[in-house]
């Protein structure tokens, strides 16, 4: 498939590396942990992250970028119906009594998952998406496969102890950072409380499990565990002045020192390391080509920010863009994403690829568009 490549040349100075926090000098209560970076990866801080323990509702993240995938790929809406069955209904665990037979949106149901974790809205989507949930957590695994969590696997949608089902402090905040990457559901995972109104008028209060949410400024998400096995987790994500962290904490032994290692480990980033936004989502990147469109050409931005991670006495480093766009060809919806931008460092490694969306619509060309375009070109001369 033929390529377009675009240059673009980004600020230079001198990067000076920064150093991964011991594992021990933070003095977490939690078996295992990690802080990352959202937009890069780079690992701030780790312990144990690559150990394999059971991860409770944590899994209802993957659920949920399953959830946001098929939204915006068109296959579901937040106004489709999900009838409940009975299977959904009978779930134990963390639920908000849902009864066999009942009908709610699929943006009730989803807030249910992200706000109370409830068991019984993820099976009752899992069916909606996949048929059933063991088709669902089929492709459970397979995207777990396709992100490169290696120590993973799941046997459910929403993480009832299970002894094949497990990840890594590593694995989960892949998956995050993946998941933010819709930023839509942080409308969702940032709600402290909320009310669910059921068919019968009745109302269920649904409250965060996650109490970083409204206790510690900045964190919007994402999701928490708990089970007898897992003991106490949380994957969350904060941001501030453009720096957006990701933190896992595993098996910790209460929800209080869950809470707590989670605020140690962002406190520790957001005083140790800064976001330099290498190029704005919201400025240009120049113009492409559109073949049997309503316009000739259309502007093409990057789905985010670009931004590199550095240290607080650090200095902005110096960075090359090659755009990597395909053809395009009309009918395209606004933000479909057309292509690529390649983030390339001095030494030519390609850090990350950030996505390169349109931001309007484009209609397919009819007769008279032609017939208007032919004219223009007769009377120009050219």
């Amino acid at each position: 498939m033929k390529k377009i490549l675009i240059s673009v040349l980004i600020c230079t100075f001198l990067l000076i590396p920064f150093k991964v926090k011991a594992e021990d000098s933070l003095n977490l209560d939690s078996k295992s942990a990690i802080l990352i970076d959202s937009f890069s990866g780079k690992v701030l801080y780790e312990k144990n992250a690559n150990e394999k323990l059971p991860m409770a509702s944590m899994t209802k993240i993957m659920s949920m970028l399953l959830i946001m995938e098929n939204i915006e790929e068109g296959n579901i809406k937040y106004t489709d119906k999900v009838l409940i069955s009975k299977n959904a209904s009978g779930m134990g665990g963390s639920q908000v009594f849902l009864q066999e037979g009942e009908e709610y949106k699929v943006e009730d149901l989803l807030k249910c998952i992200a706000v109370s974790s409830a068991n019984d809205a993820v099976v009752a989507m899992a069916e909606k998406i996949s048929g059933s949930v063991d088709n669902f957590v089929n492709e459970m695994n397979k995207k777990a496969k396709q992100l490169g969590m290696k120590n993973t696997n799941f046997a459910n949608p929403h993480g009832l102890d299970n002894e094949n089902h497990y990840s890594t402090a590593k694995d989960m905040a892949l998956l995050a950072q993946e998941l933010l990457k819709h930023e839509e559901i942080l409308k969702y995972t940032s709600i402290y409380e909320d009310y669910l109104t059921k068919p019968d008028g009745s109302q269920v209060w649904l409250v965060n499990t996650n109490r970083l949410v409204r206790f510690y400024e900045g964190v919007d998400g994402l999701k928490t565990g708990y089970t007898t096995d897992a003991g106490y987790c949380l994957t969350a994500t904060a941001k501030k002045n453009d720096l957006r962290l990701i933190s896992v904490v595993m098996k910790s032994t209460s929800s209080d020192t869950r809470s707590k290692d989670t605020a140690t480990l962002l406190t520790y980033g957001f005083n140790s390391f800064k976001n330099n936004v290498i190029y704005s989502k919201n400025k240009e990147l120049g113009s492409i080509k559109v073949e049997k469109g309503k316009v000739d050409s259309i502007k093409v931005y990057l789905k985010e920010d670009a931004t590199e991670l550095l240290g607080v006495t650090e200095k902005p480093s110096n960075y090359t863009f090659n755009i990597k766009i395909d053809k395009i060809n009309a009918p395209i919806k606004k933000n479909t994403v057309i292509g690529n931008a390649e983030i390339i460092d001095n030494n030519g490694n390609i850090l990350r690829e950030v996505p390169v969306i349109i931001k309007q619509d484009i209609k397919k060309a009819n007769f008279w568009d032609y017939f208007k375009r032919n004219i223009k070109h007769l009377t120009s001369g050219n």
